[in-house]
């Protein structure tokens, strides 16, 4: 059974293009120091998808990823054992980015981790969440 989640980041340190230009292969999502985002990678399987949300610049969600790489010690880490990385790849634009304003006005999602857990990096997200998202991005049949 897949699992979703969904990824923050800075455009103007990693944009949403600059994660598409990286291939098919895709590329390790680092830097992450927070134990349960941490935790949260450590769980992830090949194929897992998730969002790719632009933070603090944005605030929406601009793509869909897929987990590429399992877990595994993450290499801006300076050898602190103690961080994984997962490897991500692009797998489609968002064919409408969605807000986080109109993810806080949509009562179905009043729960989601990006409204309750705003701060954390990587976020699990549950299947209703994704469809409910994927929906408001206008997409009808999403990647699972």
């Amino acid at each position: 059974m897949a699992n979703f989640w969904l990824y923050k980041s800075e455009p103007f340190k990693w944009s949403w293009q600059m994660q598409k230009d990286a291939g098919s292969a895709g590329t390790e999502w680092t830097g992450v120091r927070n134990y349960l985002a941490r935790n949260n990678m450590r769980a992830m399987q090949i194929g897992d998808k998730g969002f790719f949300y632009h933070s603090n610049e944005g605030l929406e969600i601009v793509g869909i990823t897929e987990v590429s790489a399992l877990s595994h010690p993450d290499s801006t880490a300076e050898g602190d054992l103690r961080w994984d990385c997962v490897d991500i790849r692009a797998v489609m634009d968002m064919p409408k980015p969605v807000s986080l304003k109109d993810i806080k006005a949509n009562p179905k999602l009043e729960k989601m981790s990006l409204v309750t857990s705003m701060r954390l990096s990587v976020q699990p997200v549950t299947e209703d969440e994704y469809l409910e998202v994927c929906r408001m991005g206008g997409l009808g049949n999403p990647p699972r």
